[in-house]
């Protein structure tokens, strides 16, 4: 993947909205001129008619809004054409042998096509004499009518000259990204980028362990807070006057994954994907301290290039936006609609919504609002004033990690001397998809992460090295 190359158009370009207009003017004049012809023959309207006017209205709405980060995907309205095509040839052209060998270079077309836009073949300048020749084909099956000048032969083939040439001025406005930066292609999704050279059992396993909640791995520490407890009050100090254990423990996990960036994976569909720096923080909180007070949820964006101070910038923004407020949660306003639904349709949009997830199409702004879609749980069992607990993963979504941590304690401690000291600890404890990276991988997150928080000034500065997960 570090060799793929990235193509795309833009909107300031005027040779995009030339394409546009040709498409736009293609699928109006299939509609005036094939007027009511094949009105009785269902197959003739869906495959000749309606199928090119949805792939050339398609297609420019892609390249038009999703140009920049999406251009691939006008493969899909290239393969409506091809279908289309392909049925256009089954009625014209005579002989099996001949359909046969026209259907093999449409789909041989199609193909190269996809293959080009998403950047796999280092073949770009194949793609206009790719587009060029099934123009040229056209021109050559409707010559005797257009060179004698017969309208009917012009009505039959504007509309497809008109859908080819548009491909054809697109294609002088495609552009090449700089290489160095990492852009979604075919098997990703908008919430992560597929990892794709995982060793050959890491890729089966999700297929044998299906679930999140039977391919969990737990892990408890307690962490020696003394130097925390000093670098808290530090902080309040500077002003940060709501500053606790919680930003602490939450900047020291986003720092660590700077050195180890595959605890920011996900598993979805049964295939592992990385958030990249995207680390999706989600919280339950309440407006107030007592039994009756309902819980929210929060999410919050970190990146693992931030500082302490950012992060508790971040969550401290997304907790007073709660707080402050009258209004529950995006959260909460998602789930009052669904709760509007009768339960067994309910039930229903809830199978539907876990379907759309599995093959990663649900829309952005339900991914934005779910808590069960994120890199990390965080939550204080200490500010309940009880000791941590082992908290389960959610199957719906996609959350690998749930951490919690308890109140503080004291213990007395021997010293190498003999001497009886006191130490204040915090317990930590985390629930683990085992999926997303192995167990030798989380032993040394966890070990780099008390490294971390035995040095807690180090989070004053931004980390001097980010690593990239794997391809």
């Amino acid at each position: 993947m570090k060799n793929r190359m990235h193509l795309y158009v833009s909107r300031k370009n005027l040779l995009t909205w030339l394409m546009a207009l040709c498409m736009v003017a293609s699928a109006v004049t299939r509609m005036v001129f094939s007027g009511g012809k094949g009105t009785g023959d269902t197959l003739f309207v869906w495959s000749q008619i309606v199928l090119p006017i949805a792939a050339t209205l398609l297609y420019p709405a892609i390249a038009l809004m999703n140009g920049k980060e999406l251009f691939y995907k006008t493969a899909i309205p290239v393969w409506m054409m091809v279908l289309y095509a392909a049925v256009w040839i089954q009625d014209n052209v005579v002989g099996n042998m001949m359909i046969w060998l026209f259907w093999i270079a449409l789909v041989f077309f199609a193909y190269l096509y996809t293959d080009i836009t998403s950047g796999r073949a280092h073949a770009v300048l194949l793609l206009l004499p790719l587009v060029c020749i099934p123009l040229g084909f056209i021109l050559y099956f409707y010559r005797s009518g257009l060179l004698g000048g017969d309208p009917e032969a012009l009505r039959a083939c504007l509309p497809d000259v008109l859908m080819l040439s548009g491909v054809i001025v697109l294609v002088f406005a495609i552009r090449i990204h700089p290489m160095g930066e990492y852009h979604p292609t075919w098997g990703d999704r908008t919430d992560g980028r597929r990892i794709r050279t995982l060793p050959a059992m890491n890729q089966v396993s999700p297929y044998i362990m299906v679930t999140r909640n039977t391919s969990t791995n737990y892990y408890e520490d307690s962490l020696e807070i003394t130097h925390i407890d000093r670098y808290i009050r530090q902080k309040r100090r500077e002003g940060l006057t709501s500053f606790g254990i919680t930003h602490v423990l939450l900047a020291c996990y986003v720092r660590t994954l700077c050195k180890y960036p595959g605890l920011n994976r996900f598993l979805a569909g049964q295939r592992v994907y990385s958030r990249g720096e995207d680390v999706q923080y989600c919280m339950t909180i309440k407006k107030e301290m007592t039994a009756e007070s309902p819980d929210t949820v929060i999410k919050v964006h970190l990146s693992p290039r931030d500082t302490a101070d950012d992060v508790y910038r971040k969550v401290q923004a997304a907790v007073e936006s709660v707080k402050s407020t009258p209004l529950d949660s995006d959260f909460d306003n998602t789930a009052g609609l669904l709760m509007l639904i009768p339960g067994v349709f309910l039930k229903f949009v809830v199978w539907m919504l876990k379907t759309l997830d599995y093959f990663g199409l649900l829309p952005q702004f339900l991914l934005e609002v779910s808590p069960f879609h994120g890199s990390l749980f965080l939550t204080s069992m200490g500010s309940l004033g009880i000791k941590p607990i082992y908290h389960h993963l959610y199957d719906f979504g996609n959350l690998p990690v749930f951490g919690s941590f308890g109140m503080k304690r004291r213990a007395f401690e021997v010293t190498e001397d003999g001497s009886v000291v006191q130490r204040k600890y915090v317990d930590i404890k985390f629930t683990m998809d085992e999926r997303i990276v192995d167990g030798f991988y989380y032993a040394a997150f966890f070990k780099h992460y008390k490294r971390v928080m035995q040095h807690p000034e180090i989070l004053d500065h931004p980390p001097e090295e980010v690593l990239c997960d794997i391809d």
